[in-house]
């Protein structure tokens, strides 16, 4: 009983979430405008790439990059997301207390709204991919892909993003106006330290220390030894991780994901907590 009201309240959040990214117009301009974004927002590295490098594009950094840049929507959008389902019903349509009191669990209600961003980040994704496949020569071989690590390395990175998400979540409730300036900081980190756009063996020794600590950076490693393993096997040494089997990094990915989950859990509850007692829980930017 207790499941299926779950999977209930998982759907109705869906569907709510769903509403709420694509009501603001008609379903053709939603489509290309779903196309575009994730296209642009590549383009712009490609073009920087190009610009650096003279136009060698046929390397297997470049696939290297892009594949990493590609995969990085997650990050962006999902542990974005995350947070900003919280913000948004406590800032903009002022429901946050309502769902509180609601008889639904609030973890279940944040995911299930989170539910939405992973499906239309993963078009994009897919849509990004394509791309560097058939116009810029991006190395992917689909009869060469490793789904037995692919597959989970992508079911494990988004469950940790999604944990993650939950944590800076709560920090939202204890914030007045820098909650999305976390946010985007802590994405920001990720992107620069976790071997996104290039190995994390360019990094100085004490930023390396700190991407052996991120599982993002194991994710990205896994996705793509998992998606493209003759490109990687074509960079031997220069990721930062080479010594680690694919079995090793799905375990080590497996395992921070654990470690992030009672660090997230612990940080959520305490904000939530705190909130409550202070009575923050929807308070606005406006106080």
């Amino acid at each position: 009983m207790a499941v299926s009201h779950d999977l209930r309240t998982f759907k109705n959040a869906a569907w709510l979430g769903w509403q709420m990214e694509a009501n603001w117009t008609d379903p053709f301009v939603f489509a290309t405008y779903s196309i575009v974004k994730p296209l642009a927002g590549s383009l712009i590295l490609v073009f920087m790439y190009i610009v650096i490098t003279g136009g060698e594009t046929q390397t297997p950094f470049f696939s290297y990059m892009f594949i990493g840049n590609a995969f990085y929507m997650f990050v962006a959008e999902v542990l974005f997301g995350v947070t900003w389902v919280i913000h948004d019903d406590r800032e903009h349509y002022m429901t946050l207390k309502q769902v509180y009191i609601a008889p639904i669990k609030f973890y279940t209600y944040v995911f299930g709204r989170a539910a939405i961003k992973i499906a239309i980040t993963t078009v994009g994704v897919l849509i990004t991919l394509a791309f560097g496949v058939i116009w810029l020569g991006v190395e992917i071989d689909l009869g060469a892909v490793d789904w037995l690590v692919f597959i989970p390395a992508l079911l494990i990175g988004l469950l940790t993003i999604l944990i993650m998400g939950l944590a800076l979540g709560g920090v939202t409730f204890l914030t007045a106006k820098h909650g999305m300036g976390i946010n985007e900081g802590i994405a920001g980190v990720f992107y620069v330290l976790s071997g996104v756009i290039f190995p994390i063996t360019v990094l100085p020794g004490w930023a390396q220390t700190i991407s052996h600590l991120l599982p993002v950076t194991y994710w990205m490693e896994a996705l793509r030894r998992g998606l493209s393993p003759d490109l990687m096997a074509s960079l031997p040494g220069s990721t930062g991780l080479s010594d680690f089997s694919n079995l090793e990094i799905l375990l080590t990915l497996a395992l921070s994901t654990v470690a992030f989950l009672f660090i997230s859990t612990a940080i959520f509850r305490y904000a939530d907590r705190t909130a409550r007692r202070k009575g923050k829980i929807d308070w606005t930017t406006s106080y």
